[in-house]
Order: structure tokens, then C-alpha cells, then sequence
């Protein structure tokens, strides 16, 4: 029987694969059948994620993706792909007079300039198959205003735009492109964050659904995308929020 929502064989590409909602894609994409090519800057991290994914076959490649030489050397060792999940990403919270050049760089230099140019790069050495999906990691932060988030709403919002002129850009050869637009997210970053664990509670109420989402919510909308039953959807921003941004 034909499953539409079957990535089984495929070979899909994760960026950002070390933790979070980018580990929690590399083992569901593994659970699904799919060929997994996964990287990240921490190689003891990524070999945990192997660690967790099922099947063989899959490969970690350590990548700095800020870096045009670990591109291109990324690209070299890649088959071509059917898939891809650009999903690194950083956030540093701070209220625009107190903005750093350097921390604007590295957020804008993560966030937007490195799937650009790694989608540049895969392109330009004809990694990518026909009729393939590429799916972007965005943020509702992109047109959901949050105070602190100045830099970081400006990199989301810049890749969300960017995505739906790749989409008008390779229609021809059926490459859709997409993104993901989550909400806040249970991943080390709350852990870690700012807030104490009594802020993240109260601004968890705040959800429709009454709470934040899980990694593995968002690694399930991905295969979506990347699945032929979204085989006619392209420049679209799949919102996966909970219901925050209604109010």
C-alpha cells in the first residue's frame, strides 16, 4: 500500500543536529526509514545522536556551517539529497541599544547567512535530486514581536523571506521549499536561559494549549514537509506554536 508520508529511502539532509529539535529530526527521519546525513560543530554530540537513531548507513559530519571552506567540504561528501532541514541556529535576547556588532554577526551570520549559502553551494554542485523538499527552521519570532528579540526576529524573518524566492527559483525543477515557524520549544535553551524555571512555567500558561511544544513535535511537521504527501506545497511557513501567536 502507497504511504504519501513515507521518507523511507530518502536521503535527507539535518544541520544542527548536535541537540534539540535538530537531534530529535535525525532520529525520527532514522525511525522512518530515511537515510540520515546529519551535522554539527561537537562531535562528541553527534555521536550520541548516531547513538539514538535506528538503522545503518547514516553519517555524521562535523561542520562549522559559518564557514565557507566546512561548506564546501560538507558539499564534497554528500550524496545527492532528496532532502535537507537547514535548522542551526543561535538567539542572544538583548534590547536594541545595548546590541553588540558582534553578537549581530554571529546571529545573522548563523541563523540567515549560513543556509543561503550552504542552499547556494548544494545547488551549485548539483546535490540536490529532482523533486526534492528543502524545509528552513524559522521562528514564529519572525512576524510574533518579542522584546530582546530584535536581531534574532530580523534573521528569522530574513530566512523566511529568502525560502519563498528559492521556492519561485527551483518550482521549475519540483524543489519545494518551506519553513518551520515553532513557538517556544522544551531544548536545552530553556534550560540554560535567562529565565528561572518559575518565568518559563508562567509564560507556558500563556499557551492556548497550555504549554511550550517538544522537539520531537516539531521533528514530526518536518517529515511532512519532506514526505511527497506535501508534494504540492511550496513558500509556505508551517506555524507550530500552540496557539501563541492568536493572542
Amino acid at each position: 500500500m502507497n504511504n504519501p508520508f513515507s521518507i523511507a529511502s530518502k536521503r535527507i539532509l539535518i544541520t544542527g543536529a548536535s541537540s534539540g529539535i535538530g537531534r530529535s529530526m535525525a532520529i525520527a527521519c532514522s525511525e522512518m526509514g530515511a537515510e540520515v546525513y546529519f551535522t554539527g560543530r561537537n562531535a562528541a554530540a553527534l555521536t550520541q545522536t548516531l547513538e539514538m537513531m535506528n538503522g545503518e548507513g547514516h553519517k555524521m559530519l562535523v561542520s562549522d556551517i559559518t564557514n565557507l571552506q566546512d561548506i564546501e567540504k560538507l558539499v564534497s561528501e554528500l550524496p545527492i539529497l532528496d532532502g535537507i532541514v537547514s535548522n542551526a541556529g543561535i538567539n542572544r535576547r538583548m534590547i536594541t541599544q545595548y546590541i553588540k556588532e558582534m553578537d549581530m554577526d554571529m546571529i545573522l551570520n548563523t541563523n540567515l547567512k549560513a543556509p543561503i549559502m550552504l542552499a547556494k553551494a548544494l545547488l551549485k554542485a548539483k546535490k540536490i535530486n529532482f523533486g526534492a523538499s528543502i524545509v528552513f527552521v524559522s521562528s514564529i519570532a519572525a512576524f510574533h514581536s518579542s522584546i530582546g528579540d530584535g536581531v534574532y526576529s530580523a534573521s528569522k524573518g530574513g530566512l523566511a523571506s529568502f525560502s519563498k524566492v528559492l521556492a519561485l527559483e527551483l518550482a521549475s525543477k519540483k524543489i519545494r521549499v518551506n519553513t518551520i515557524q515553532p513557538g517556544m520549544v522544551h531544548t536545552g535553551l530553556t534550560e540554560v536561559g535567562p529565565l528561572s524555571d518559575e518565568d518559563y512555567k508562567k509564560d507556558e500558561q500563556r499557551y492556548p494549549l497550555g504549554r511550550y511544544g517538544n522537539p520531537e513535535e516539531i521533528a514530526y511537521s518536518a517529515i511532512y514537509l519532506l514526505s511527497d504527501a506535501s508534494a504540492w506545497i511550496t513558500g509556505t511557513d508551517l506555524v507550530i506554536d500552540g496557539g501563541i501567536s492568536l493572542i
